[in-house]
């Protein structure tokens, strides 16, 4: 008899919970580079100028808006992505063919993007805050503060603004996480030189950061831009050095809710 350990539906957005916890100055650095007018700083001088203007605490604003837009739009795409693979993997026909795990996390992806783009633009702005004069600031205590006082003031369409963006996005990095995740963890174990451990976790999760990065970083300025509404930085640097950290932390967690927690499967 062999024992394998399948995933629970809510994993994915649990793991990219703790992930977010530990990336989220990453991603508050990332969003204010890419809303700078002109080129004026770097990633570490705006990490300095955070933290000089506003304190170290200052790099997690936002941080319940990103945990609500992880709790919606990592849940989300995690779910479609994993259940389908899973009930696609059940039959006993092998792994899925790349394409069609590129088809699948395409759509998990979207989807996932569109239901999580009132809470990824609250994070937006929420992080792009303090970078305003004081008069212009939104100064939104938390996430739920910050849904209430866009519905109260802007309407319930505006909570939906760049979630064209939002979900194409969420498509790519969805095709550049999931899929090539999956895809990479089978390349390596079928070398035979590595097994299921958090080495190989930690190497495919690298790949998969890495395509990500360089299939969403256009999309995501583009989004950025969109959900703040009040910017002209294009590198990868940036995007590569929050989102890399974030994949790999990601699927680490996820493989140890997977191994300590998933669903016990017997054959």
């Amino acid at each position: 008899m062999t024992e394998k350990r399948m995933s629970r539906w809510y994993f994915g957005g649990l793991a990219s919970c703790g992930a977010a916890c530990c990336t989220h100055p990453l991603d508050l650095i990332k969003v204010h580079l890419q809303t700078q007018q002109k080129v004026e700083k770097r990633m570490v001088g705006m990490a300095i100028h955070v933290v000089k203007s506003d304190g170290v605490l200052a790099l997690y604003s936002g941080l319940s808006a990103s945990l609500c837009r992880q709790m919606s739009y990592s849940l989300t795409r995690f779910a479609i992505y994993e259940t389908v693979r899973d009930m696609l993997g059940s039959t006993g026909q092998g792994p899925m063919p790349f394409y069609q795990k590129v088809l699948l996390g395409a759509f998990g992806g979207f989807t996932g993007g569109f239901v999580g783009s009132p809470a990824d633009m609250v994070n937006v702005r929420m992080q792009n805050d303090m970078k305003l004069p004081p008069e212009l600031r939104r100064n939104y205590k938390h996430a739920i503060d910050g849904f209430y006082r866009v519905v109260r003031e802007e309407g319930v369409r505006r909570l939906f603004s760049g979630a064209t963006m939002a979900s194409s996005r969420g498509a790519m990095v969805t095709v550049g996480q999931l899929a090539c995740y999956d895809q990479a963890k089978q390349l390596v174990l079928g070398t035979g030189l590595m097994g299921d451990n958090i080495l190989t976790h930690f190497v495919s999760s690298s790949i998969a950061g890495g395509c990500a990065t360089f299939l969403c970083q256009p999309l995501d300025v583009l989004k950025t831009r969109l959900m703040s509404s009040k910017g002209e930085y294009t590198g990868l640097v940036p995007a590569g050095i929050r989102l890399i950290p974030h994949t790999v932390l990601t699927f680490i967690f996820l493989e140890q809710l997977k191994k300590y927690f998933g669903i016990r499967i017997v054959s």
